[in-house]
């Protein structure tokens, strides 16, 4: 199943590749989809099929992978505005919101994306929902002064939360430095409503529900892809 479940990703990623072009400031999305998508833009640019892009990576994680395969860099010190972003989620519901976090880095991930004129999501059909929080945690960064008053928060909303750890049992810091708490909401009503919420919150720095962001969510499955926009399903 996990072979099948990366081939489906890569398609995705391939796909949503097809929409980059010469000349395009592009960000690079945090992920094991995104990924898929970073290394086929390096394929092309070292066969100079794309020439003259720059890419602002979401992440440090990113930032390596991509000046390891020759990817050119750029920073929002010198453009504020991209033209496409391709990235992954974890879940995404039929308005196309999404929950993003996964990979810790939805800061980084939702600048990029708010600076973005087409943010392209990739996913396997596993990650469509019904609705927010069937499938995945809401990842919620916080300063760690004070990150026990939002957990109470958040606790008070519902939500089962628990700090995030590495895998040695360490608190896992973002590239800001900031802890991740992982909420557990189920099945989310409204989610724009509770991303309002929690985005009122002086100790939250941000969260992984990314409403009316995403242009564009290219879906692969076992019986092909979709394009999905907001307007509708467009064919692949």
């Amino acid at each position: 199943m996990k072979g099948d479940a990366a081939l489906l990703k890569q398609a995705a990623a391939y796909r949503a590749v097809e929409f980059v072009e010469s000349g395009m400031i592009i960000g690079l999305g945090h992920g094991s989809t995104a990924l898929y998508a970073l290394r086929r833009i390096a394929e092309l640019v070292s066969r100079h099929t794309l020439e003259d892009i720059l890419a602002i990576p979401c992440s440090l994680q990113v930032e390596h992978e991509a000046r390891t395969r020759g990817i050119p860099l750029t920073t929002f010190d010198e453009y504020t505005r991209i033209d496409l972003t391709i990235d992954g989620a974890d879940e995404v519901d039929p308005d196309l919101n999404l929950i993003k976090g996964g990979g810790g880095a939805m800061l980084r991930e939702k600048i990029v994306a708010q600076a973005s004129a087409r943010e392209i999501i990739v996913v396997d059909e596993s990650k469509l929902t019904p609705s927010l929080g069937t499938l995945s945690p809401v990842p919620v960064e916080v300063l760690p002064f004070g990150f026990n008053v939002e957990t109470r928060f958040i606790e008070q909303l519902g939500a089962a939360v628990k700090v995030r750890k590495t895998l040695e049992g360490s608190p896992f810091l973002t590239d800001q430095g900031n802890l991740i708490l992982d909420c557990t909401f189920g099945p989310i009503p409204d989610p724009p409503h509770l991303a309002a919420m929690l985005s009122e919150r002086a100790g939250i720095v941000e969260h992984g529900l990314f409403i009316n962001i995403a242009t564009d969510v290219i879906v692969a499955g076992s019986k092909g892809i979709r394009h999905l926009v907001r307007s509708g399903e467009l064919p692949a």
